[in-house]
């Protein structure tokens, strides 16, 4: 038996208006543009195993939950799995793939 404790995070860049060096006398143009680009890390980590799966993926919803949970699957094929997840959305979704079996 494996217990996983689970969670995803954010992570990203927001462009932003920087100050930059010119001669003196000289306004430097500077279009800004504000920018927001994410991925999405969703991580699973067993203490006792000493083991952890992670994917990086472009969205955090039912379905990149649902490729989560294949991957655990497969890493943890040789356990039975408890996962320990907080209370987003997806988590509690009718659309999870809660019948996963190792192959």
């Amino acid at each position: 038996m494996a217990i996983l404790a689970q969670d995803e995070g954010r992570f990203g860049s927001i462009s932003k208006h920087r100050p930059a060096w010119a001669p003196p006398g000289v306004t430097p143009k500077a279009p800004r543009q504000v920018v927001r680009v994410f991925l999405y890390v969703f991580a699973a980590v067993c203490m006792a195993l000493g083991k952890m799966t992670a994917l990086i993926l472009s969205l955090a919803n039912t379905d990149a939950m649902n490729i989560f949970l294949e991957e655990v699957c497969r890493d943890f094929c040789d356990c039975f799995v408890i996962m320990l997840v907080d209370g987003a959305g997806w988590h509690e979704a009718r659309a999870i793939n809660t019948s996963l079996r190792s192959s």
